[in-house]
């Protein structure tokens, strides 16, 4: 019997659904889903096995213009995302305007891979507008077959499924059949509380922050976890704790719940904030953090 392989990476301008679309092709939650921008910030790896085939899906932060090395190297995931792809789903909403970072558009057209163009959240226009659309998309990207879909609502997410199948390539397994992502503990642990903040904090406060796992001991009953959350400024520090600690202790009792769902085990969380100004800039940071991986 055969066996297909490939990179299937999922690509497009932020908040149209990369991350719900994935989780509802792995049928796991790896990736975190908040409706702010820029949530996903790494490339994300998860590994569907079947019997004859595998898929790498790999989500991808959302498009956008830096204005940190933390956005370079957002933009390099993206970037190495084109380049590596065996399929590329490119990801759309029938929200956002067709041409927004119309470069992208054109690097993908000039590769040989083949597209498919994912139209989001259709459940939210009617079917002659969802017509017209497709027919832009059609003139921007006449390589990509197009579908239209509701992540969230998983209908149509099938077809997708399908199309990638019949698109991989033929080759033996990338990971071991057993194996869901290429991340560490310490990676969905980070995600988790950096969810939990992106919820949780208005204005820039989420933007500013990145998490850092300091000690993830695991014992017979239970996981202990030391956690750091870097802000830029003094003022920000402040917030994350807020009046008499509430603040934090909300996002720790959430982060610890869904910790304990993810693990399947008792967890102690400990929390603290760390004020690193430039954090976004720092070469030895990004590195800390994972962001040039």
């Amino acid at each position: 019997m055969s066996h297909k392989s490939g990179f299937v990476n999922i690509i497009g301008n932020p908040n149209v659904g990369k991350s719900t679309l994935m989780n509802a092709l792995l049928g796991e939650n790896l990736s975190i889903v908040t409706s702010k921008a820029q949530t996903t910030r790494h490339r994300i790896l998860g590994v569907f096995n079947g019997e004859d085939y595998q898929i790498v899906y790999s989500d991808t932060p959302g498009i956008l213009k830096p204005h940190y090395k933390m956005h370079e190297a957002m933009m390099g995931f993206v970037q190495t995302a084109i380049q590596d792809a065996d399929v590329i789903l490119y990801v759309t909403d029938v929200i956002e305007s067709a041409d927004k970072n119309q470069e992208y558009i054109d690097k993908i057209n000039k590769s040989e891979t083949p597209v498919l163009l994912v139209i989001n959240k259709i459940d939210l226009c009617k079917s002659n507008e969802l017509v017209q659309l497709s027919a832009t998309w059609k003139e921007l990207m006449p390589r990509a077959e197009i579908i239209p879909v509701s992540a969230l609502e998983k209908f149509n997410v099938s077809s997708v499924f399908n199309r990638i199948l019949e698109a991989l390539p033929e080759g033996p397994p990338y990971y071991d059949k057993d194996v869901l992502t290429d991340k560490s503990e310490r990676f969905f642990v980070s995600e988790i509380i950096r969810e939990k903040i992106f919820r949780n904090y208005k204005k820039e406060i989420p933007y500013s922050v990145e998490v850092g796992i300091e000690e993830f001991k695991e014992e017979e009953n239970i996981i202990r976890i030391k956690s750091v959350i870097f802000v830029s400024r003094d003022s920000q520090k402040g917030i994350i704790i807020g009046k008499g600690g509430e603040a934090l202790k909300k996002v720790g009792s959430r982060a610890r719940i869904d910790i304990e769902k993810f693990f399947g085990k008792k967890v102690f969380l400990e929390m603290f904030v760390k004020v690193e100004k430039d954090w976004r800039d720092s070469d030895r940071l990004l590195r800390e953090f994972g962001y040039n991986n």
